[in-house]
């Protein structure tokens, strides 16, 4: 095993995601409230998204979001002027969403210590935002995009979790192989999958997701401290 693919919210970045989704929709309400009604907007913004997380055609979730949101605002303006503003509001007023991020000292003591030991660093977040608001959280971590030789977004991804798609384009894209990984996450259902392809999990079970009532069936399963201990213990990558 040479490679470590990490889950961001929750994972790498702690995340109260109930204060993030409501400061995240007031916020971009507030910003496009110009160009259509606050409520409208964020459930425009919910079937898109929606409907990027279904797909498993071979196409960019980008497309696929702004294909399904250009429909939903045919009478609203020109989709280019959404397409400007959703790029302005990301380079600004989404920052206000920091404040429901915390930084979890385990985890980057953890990736100091991989990057120590030669491993490659992959953020495998769910792809369903432009490559800035992701880069905007990984330093809210107390991490930099240049930490990683990949980072999944919605303009290169063309599949989001659950799919087992999305975790074979990301193998093709950093050119490993299923054992050559590890796939750590805090979600029971879109990280553990990736165990389906060969590739190890570790579950964080810190701010744990499990919707179901089905066996967790993780390589590894324990806190940000005992992720901490498990790579302390770990070889040099070769």
């Amino acid at each position: 095993m040479n490679t470590f693919l990490f889950d961001l919210d929750g994972t790498l970045l702690l995340m109260d995601m109930e204060l993030f989704t409501k400061i995240y929709f007031r916020e971009i309400g507030t910003f496009f409230a110009d160009l259509i009604d606050p409520k409208e907007l964020a459930g425009f913004i919910m079937i898109a998204t929606g409907e990027m997380i279904q797909n498993i055609e071979d196409r960019s979730n980008e497309e696929i979001f702004t294909v399904k949101f250009g429909k939903l605002i045919e009478n609203k303006g020109k989709l280019e002027n959404f397409q400007q503003r959703f790029d302005k509001f990301y380079d600004t007023v989404f920052a206000e969403t920091k404040k429901a991020a915390f930084e979890m000292p385990f985890m980057q003591k953890s990736m100091e210590i991989l990057k120590e030991k030669n491993y490659q660093l992959v953020v495998a977040t769910n792809p369903i935002f432009p490559l800035k608001a992701i880069e905007h959280r990984i330093r809210w971590a107390g991490f930099e995009p240049s930490d990683f030789s990949y980072i999944s977004c919605f303009k290169k991804s063309h599949y989001c979790k659950p799919h087992i798609q999305f975790y074979e384009e990301i193998l093709r894209e950093i050119g490993k192989k299923p054992w050559e990984c590890m796939m750590v996450g805090n979600d029971v259902q879109e990280d553990v999958i990736a165990g389906k392809l060969g590739i190890k999990t570790y579950l964080i079970t810190n701010q744990l997701l499990h919707r179901t009532e089905e066996e967790i069936k993780a390589d590894h399963i324990g806190t940000y401290e005992d992720f901490y201990s498990f790579v302390k213990g770990l070889p040099k990558a070769e």
